[in-house]
């Protein structure tokens, strides 16, 4: 049996952190919270109990991707040996301290600071893209994380290739996204966000697929 780390018990205070937060803010919450949120600010309200439910989705969703990770050498189909401990520590913690500020939002706007939803989820998403593009050029290949097109998985020099491009990327991306996402209205910011991530994720499939047909004409 693993022995617990203090990465693994610092990592389980995240997970329950929002839950716990909750448990003492609860008394608190108006009877009616909001329960979505537009380009306008909230459209749609619920019973303070509804408050539970961002909990009760993204809470199960941590634990099920730390145990993937925790795993991923014993459960990946091609035994890919060298999976690096310290990377795995590295994006879990990206992961799950991500998952855990964003309920912490979410939670906090029941109390009706709707101003951390509209000025800290989206740099908090760009922070979010940032860090994992950092990680992500380290990543070794494997079927549960990372840019995992059909050439990517065939090809170990095409996974090195992608996630090169794909993290600096996503890295910069982020860098240019977290304060510009920050300072301008929040309508704007929304779209200027989407352009960006959808720009960033493209790109490295594209590539992908060129690399997969140089690699190609080269064999012939």
């Amino acid at each position: 049996m693993k022995k617990i780390s203090i990465v693994d018990l610092f990592l389980f205070v995240l997970i329950i952190l929002p839950a716990v937060y909750l448990s003492i803010i609860y008394k608190d919450l108006p009877s009616t919270i909001p329960t979505h949120y537009g380009l306008n600010g909230p459209d749609k309200f619920g019973n303070k109990s509804e408050s539970w439910t961002t909990v009760f989705i993204i809470t199960p969703i941590s634990v099920f991707i730390y145990f993937i990770l925790k795993n991923l050498s014993a459960i990946d189909p091609k035994k890919y040996a060298a999976v690096s401990i310290k990377l795995v520590d590295k994006i879990l913690f990206i992961v799950i301290t991500f998952f855990s500020l964003l309920q912490l939002i979410i939670i906090n706007a029941s109390l009706g600071n709707d101003i951390l939803i509209q000025k800290g989820m989206l740099p908090l998403l760009s922070l979010f893209f940032c860090l994992l593009g950092n990680a992500m050029i380290n990543i070794k290949p494997n079927y549960f994380i990372g840019i995992r097109t059909p050439w990517t998985l065939e090809s170990e020099a095409n996974w090195k290739a992608t996630h090169r491009l794909g993290g600096k990327l996503w890295f910069w991306g982020g860098i240019v996204l977290t304060p510009l996402t920050f300072i301008i209205p929040f309508k704007i910011a929304v779209f200027i966000f989407l352009f960006i991530i959808l720009v960033v994720t493209i790109i490295p499939i594209i590539f992908s697929y060129l690399f997969f047909k140089k690699q190609t004409n080269n064999a012939d």
